[in-house]
């Protein structure tokens, strides 16, 4: 315990010097609140408005979270098809990058007309960003592993799918794990970017990506930030619950949780 808050002081100390700094800015050169308001402006404003933020957070975690479902469930799926099949690998990853490259911004519109606004198309575009890390790092577990364990698994005549479950699956976790971790904040970032084209305009309806428009719009710079705040609180939220699955799941046999547990 006293460790883990030795090392927790560092962060702070550079969270609080960076708040001393922002409020010296404010103070010294008398930026107006339109343009920068100052910490004590963003925190009033968080308790102000709270009620607000929470039902944004609400709406867009749940978009967030069913892209980032449907990515894992997808990817996952076709890495397994890429690493039954190199022909089929060599073939249709090129297309996988070629997804991961396309600007969302461009497709947003697209999806918006297909589909129509609303939660549904929010997580589309959410999906399509966090997919592409999951189908790479899977893949690339699931292809990587040992020859001599590949051997080993031979020689005792064991099926494909014996392989499968015991050999390549259990390998390619760490690797899963880092496309999780990967996509758990970019399914914020999809859900935001989604929010910004497809979702509901609706009074109470709206996540994130809508207020931060509403609040841009109405130079409202106090809540633009509370609103920034917010949403960086929902990428954390999912990085370290995500680590934390991976921390319960590797443990006991990979060296990387097992390394933490000795530090």
């Amino acid at each position: 315990m006293k460790k883990l808050l030795k090392e927790a002081a560092w962060p702070a100390a550079v969270f609080l010097a960076v708040l001393a700094l922002w409020q010296g800015a404010c103070t010294v050169f008398r930026i107006p609140p339109y343009v920068l308001p100052s910490p004590p402006q963003v925190f009033a404003t968080v308790v102000e408005r709270h009620a607000n933020l929470v039902a944004a957070f609400r709406i867009t975690a749940v978009e967030a979270v069913g892209g980032y479902l449907m990515s894992i469930v997808v990817g996952v799926l076709v890495a397994l098809v890429f690493a039954q099949s190199p022909v089929v690998r060599r073939s249709l990853f090129p297309y996988t990058i070629l997804l991961q490259t396309v600007p969302i911004v461009a497709v947003a519109p697209l999806i918006l007309m297909w589909f129509k606004s609303g939660a549904s198309s929010v997580m589309l575009v959410a999906f399509i960003i966090c997919v592409f890390p999951i189908i790479a790092n899977t893949t690339q577990g699931l292809i990587s592993v040992p020859r001599n364990l590949v051997d080993l698994f031979a020689m005792a005549n064991a099926s494909r799918a014996s392989q499968l479950l015991k050999l390549r699956l259990p390998h390619a976790l760490p690797s899963l794990f880092v496309g999780l971790r990967i996509s758990a904040g970019l399914s914020v970032i999809g859900a935001i970017t989604g929010e910004l084209f497809a979702s509901s305009n609706a009074v109470g309806e709206g996540g994130l990506g809508y207020s931060i428009t509403y609040a841009n719009s109405q130079l409202q710079t106090d809540y633009l930030f509370a609103l920034v705040i917010t949403t960086s609180v929902m990428g954390c939220l999912f990085f370290f619950t995500v680590t934390g699955l991976e921390w319960l799941c590797l443990r006991h046999w990979h060296e990387s949780a097992m390394k933490v547990d000795a530090d």
